[in-house]
């Protein structure tokens, strides 16, 4: 049993290594940077053995972007629970989210532009993803009134999603986002 439990450890270990390195590799050089041969060699180990933990680019995306996920979550319910009110809460949450994309470029595209096997909202979404709407929700679903809380959510979160890329393309200018984050809370508060 010992040597079992070792070789899980170890295994449990490179999976790791690979996620960070993939990571770290998308977020210096960009996704195009990440294949398995260059994750091999930074990682010492063989193509097989990377396969032998992910089926390929696409799976250590979704692994990249799960950690993502937990980290998103942690974030907005941070600024959620820092917030004194619902009110200030809003804005708190949305600037959370609006960072966090920014401050994380290549692990937000691995979240929500790449190509993974992640399941979005159906009931096999895995817990960190779940999490994360879950921060929104709690947000939103009070200003929602009489609509679906989920599909309100998921409209507002869309909206957050539409600044974050719209400004990462350059096509929004960048001195105005307070303004936008401003219309953002009186237009979900207003009633």
């Amino acid at each position: 049993m010992p040597n079992q439990n070792r070789r899980e450890r170890e295994r449990a270990a490179r999976h790791e290594l690979i996620v960070r390195t993939a990571r770290e590799l998308a977020e210096t050089e960009g996704w195009d940077a990440v294949t398995t041969r260059r994750l091999s060699q930074r990682i010492e180990y063989s193509q097989p053995v990377l396969y032998s933990h992910f089926a390929g680019k696409d799976a250590i995306v979704g692994a990249v972007a799960l950690q993502g996920f937990t980290e998103l979550a942690d974030a907005l319910a941070a600024a959620r629970v820092g917030a004194a009110t619902t009110d200030e809460a809003v804005p708190a949450v949305i600037r959370a989210y609006l960072a966090f994309a920014e401050t994380n470029p290549a692990l937000y595209d691995a979240m929500f532009t790449l190509s993974t096997d992640l399941p979005f909202a159906q009931d096999t979404t895995p817990a960190p993803m779940q999490a994360g709407f879950a921060q929104l929700h709690d947000v939103f679903a009070p200003l929602a009134g009489e609509r679906d809380t989920g599909v309100f959510t998921e409209v507002w979160w869309a909206t957050m999603h539409g600044l974050v890329t719209l400004a990462r393309g350059g096509r929004l200018p960048a001195g105005a986002q307070e303004q936008r984050v401003a219309m953002l809370v009186e237009q979900l508060t207003a009633r």
